[in-house]
């Protein structure tokens, strides 16, 4: 109970998290952020993958020994915060676009701070 504690007082900056919400707005906005993938995504991550995202970011740095999340540790747990919160259509389906995939192209196209 002391360590969640401990994790919930992680430092995450402004910029960190505006990153967090652009990352989960390209979810279920993919248009607004310059990204095809909209035909693919029949339901994107929910407000509350924002706060799943946050504090996977904040333990993952945490587990580093740091006092603060960095972009990276958002990158690096995305993944498994996200990939069974993005619902793909039968088009993403039937062309073989997995939610991994639809997470790469999230993080390759909204700049990191």
């Amino acid at each position: 109970m002391r360590m969640r504690g401990v994790v919930r007082q992680i430092y995450v900056d402004e910029k960190v998290k505006n990153y967090i919400l652009d990352v989960i707005f390209a979810t279920r906005q993919p248009a607004e952020y310059k990204l095809d993938i909209a035909p693919y995504i029949k339901y994107g991550a929910s407000p509350r993958a924002t706060i799943a995202l946050t504090m996977a970011a904040k333990a993952y740095a945490f587990l580093r020994g740091r006092g603060h999340v960095t972009p990276d540790d958002v990158k690096t747990v995305a993944a498994d915060v996200l990939r069974h919160r993005i619902i793909l259509t039968y088009e993403a389906e039937a062309e073989d676009v997995t939610s991994e995939a639809i997470i790469r192209a999230i993080f390759e196209q909204v700049p990191v701070p």
